[in-house]
């Protein structure tokens, strides 16, 4: 059953079931809003825009980021250890396929105050976020 994940910045709607090897989500970010400039221990994910007006904030360090405008329906991959953020500058629809999430999203940046993204808090009841289920 997809599941839908409120965040600030707008929602995740994840549609694989949490015990395969890959997850696959819709994001829908709100113009004006980003991610958490962040990295990921273990997770390596790809994103595609789909709809609005999007950039990806990404470099191997904090020092040597750069700033490009996605373009839809070309595959931006993120490995593990790159700093990464999104900003909507528009209504924002991305899909993103990734392999199973594990370990921390260490948030080097985050507009909401939020804590790393640790495998106990991505496992709790709610995912630290309000959650609710999609009929």
């Amino acid at each position: 059953m997809p599941t839908t994940v409120t965040k600030p910045w707008g929602s995740e709607l994840i549609l694989t079931e949490s015990n395969l090897s890959y997850t696959l989500k819709i994001l829908k970010i709100s113009a004006g809003d980003k991610l958490s400039l962040q990295y990921h221990d273990d997770k390596t994910e790809t994103l595609t825009l789909i709809s609005g007006n999007c950039q990806i904030i990404w470099g191997k360090t904090q020092d040597t980021l750069k700033t490009e405008t996605m373009v839809p329906e070309f595959g931006y991959t993120i490995k593990p250890k790159i700093v990464h953020r999104l900003m909507a500058i528009t209504d924002t629809v991305l899909v993103e396929a990734s392999n199973s999430e594990t370990g921390t999203t260490h948030r080097l940046q985050d507009d909401y105050s939020r804590p790393d993204e640790t495998d106990e808090v991505r496992n709790s009841p709610n995912r630290g976020w309000k959650t609710t289920n999609n009929n």
